[in-house]
């Protein structure tokens, strides 16, 4: 069985040599891990799991170094150089990552971030990458379900929001006017599925949604005005960047959590904020 190029693989050191270990690889012969990656007290016969990529001369090269992606993964990556054949991003390996001219969107920039997607070549059969992303989002249908939390790495700007590959597959979009934070390229948060609509296109949204969502922010909050003196400044009126900045949810999801409280006679509006019933005070 061969190694698994671009990605870990667990594989037995052979032998020792002077300027390193080689491992075995199976088919694809003993692959040579350099003396600085070395573990120390390694031996021959343990095992090592270790990243496998080709070296400037196109052999294969071990490393116990961990890349900032692998083969078949997501990343939102720094310029390091260019030159008259493409760009060549840092990702965390000696030897950069090289996105050839026809894969890039726009011209690279050095200094600059894109995300992009790291396949092998099929023809060169070299690791590389391509900032077509929509290319290799996956065309299934997602298999989630409202409100199901999942992983995303933010990608562009739009006039709507932001487009985000959701779980290293498929594309969402969290829309703008439910975002109350700074959100840049690059960014990995924690998302929740608000749907999967008839197209397979994801809407997603920073907080989670339904009903225990609302209780569990009314229990926070009823905490809040006990811990600040039984009353807060704060109402419906309030800019929901300010309700964001002190409480980290949307101010629909603040007044939802107020309007429980309140019909369970646990606080009284009054002015222009919000104070505890007498009963809730201690």
């Amino acid at each position: 069985m061969g190694i698994q190029l671009g990605k870990f693989n667990t594989l037995k050191v052979v032998k020792r040599v002077d300027f390193g270990l080689y491992l075995d690889g199976g088919d694809d012969g003993e692959i040579l891990l350099p003396n600085r990656y070395v573990p120390q007290g390694c031996q021959p016969g343990d095992e090592l799991r270790v990243f496998i990529y080709l070296d400037n001369e196109e052999r294969l090269v071990a490393t116990t170094q961990t890349p900032l992606a692998q083969v078949g993964e997501f990343a939102c990556l720094e310029v390091a150089w260019v030159n008259q054949y493409g760009a060549f991003l840092n990702w965390g390996l000696m030897k950069d990552l090289f996105v050839p001219f026809r894969e890039q969107k726009e011209k690279m920039a050095v200094g600059k971030r894109y995300v992009v997607y790291v396949h092998l070549d099929d023809e060169s059969y070299r690791i590389v990458a391509s900032a077509k992303v929509e290319r290799y989002l996956s065309k299934g249908r997602a298999p989630y379900q409202p409100g199901e939390e999942v992983r995303i790495l933010v990608w562009q700007k739009t006039d709507l929001g932001f487009k985000a590959i959701v779980e290293n597959s498929y594309g969402g979009l969290l829309y703008q006017d439910e975002v109350f934070r700074t959100i840049r390229k690059g960014d990995v948060l924690t998302a929740y599925i608000r749907q999967v609509r008839e197209d397979g296109k994801i809407d997603l949204t920073l907080q989670r949604t339904g009903f225990a969502k609302v209780e569990d922010f009314a229990a926070t909050l009823l905490r809040h005005i006990q811990q600040h003196g039984g009353q807060i400044a704060m109402n419906d009126k309030t800019p929901a960047e300010d309700i964001y900045a002190t409480f980290g949810v949307s101010k629909k999801t603040f007044k939802k959590a107020v309007g429980d409280l309140y019909k369970k006679r646990l606080i009284l509006l009054e002015g222009n904020g919000i104070c505890l019933t007498e009963e809730n005070e201690d």
